[in-house]
């Protein structure tokens, strides 16, 4: 992701005009924003950055070393290519005349809302592997995530595993084989004198 490049939402906001609105505590009210499910998951996914860095700033400051650039912008990334509409996963329904579905982003919006609920835990990729567009097709989501230094990693990651398990059981159909998460970072860790 290049930083001189603006991000355009399908729905043609940029990422700069929804951080924009964000910072003016959204108002005045827009109801182009407002109504539109891709704008409303980016909001959700700036808030949810925004909250990390003022967290991590919360820290102390004088002995941690800020998160590197490429980090939050690899998070930013992720959400935005996650919030795109992707495939429509079915939904069954009694009468055959009636078709309806859920796209993958707002499955993926449901698996992040889920993991904001884990203190010391941020998702950083989210994937649906397999035909997920086919009805009762086996399917294996895939999670990477950072967690806050100290913090139990097997444990962090259960809950993660269980809560998005069970969120996806009550609200898809989706037939989840596995929800695999791989911790690829570690932050909010500072380093001793003697390992600087």
């Amino acid at each position: 992701m290049n930083d001189l490049t603006p991000v355009t939402l399908d729905c043609g906001k940029t990422i700069e005009e929804l951080s924009d609105y964000l910072a003016a505590d959204r108002t005045p009210y827009d109801p182009t924003i407002e109504t539109c499910p891709e704008c409303l998951n980016e909001l959700r996914a700036l808030a949810r950055v925004s909250r990390l860095s003022r967290d991590l700033l919360v820290q102390d400051a004088a002995d941690l070393p800020a998160p590197p650039d490429a980090w939050l912008q690899a998070i930013m990334h992720n959400i935005h290519q996650e919030m795109r509409a992707g495939r429509d996963l079915p939904i069954r329904h009694p009468d055959p005349r009636v078709s309806i579905s859920v796209t993958e982003g707002a499955v993926r919006a449901l698996i992040r809302a889920v993991a904001d609920d884990i203190d010391g835990l941020i998702v950083g990729k989210c994937e649906l592997l397999g035909d997920a567009d086919q009805p009762g097709a086996p399917i294996n989501v895939h999670l990477t995530a950072s967690v806050v230094w100290g913090q139990p990693i097997p444990e962090l990651s259960a809950t993660l595993r269980g809560l998005v398990s069970t969120a996806l059981t009550q609200h898809t159909e989706l037939n989840i084989a596995a929800v695999d998460v791989t911790i690829e970072d570690v932050h909010g860790y500072a380093p001793t004198k003697e390992e600087r």
